[in-house]
């Protein structure tokens, strides 16, 4: 459910910066150092078994993925919504599904 090294340099490479600040999504509120990307984000949460891989990843700075990860705003839906859109632009025939570990497969 973890990120590789590798798996993690690509989505790096891949995004470049925030995926939210690209959009500048909801930035009021957000200070300097906390707009620094440095976390990889799932997209289908490990809670909800979401696989480490590279299509199931999006670089994020601390401030967007603490509000993806509270929902205390009400953001997360929409968020959620955003990144789903944005991995079936890069993986044609993305699902959340295509991400989600299943023993049985």
């Amino acid at each position: 459910m973890e990120f590789s090294p590798t798996v993690r340099q690509k989505i790096i490479e891949r995004d470049e910066d925030c995926f939210f600040c690209r959009h500048l999504y909801h930035m009021e509120h957000a200070l300097p150092g906390d707009l620094v990307p440095k976390d990889i984000m799932h997209v289908v949460a490990r809670s909800h078994l979401g696989l480490g891989v590279e299509q199931n990843g999006v670089l994020g700075c601390r401030y967007h993925h603490s509000l993806l990860d509270n929902g205390n705003k009400g953001l997360h839906r929409e968020m959620d919504s955003m990144l789903q859109d944005y991995m079936r632009e890069l993986y044609p025939g993305w699902t959340p599904d295509s991400v989600t570990y299943h023993k049985w497969l």
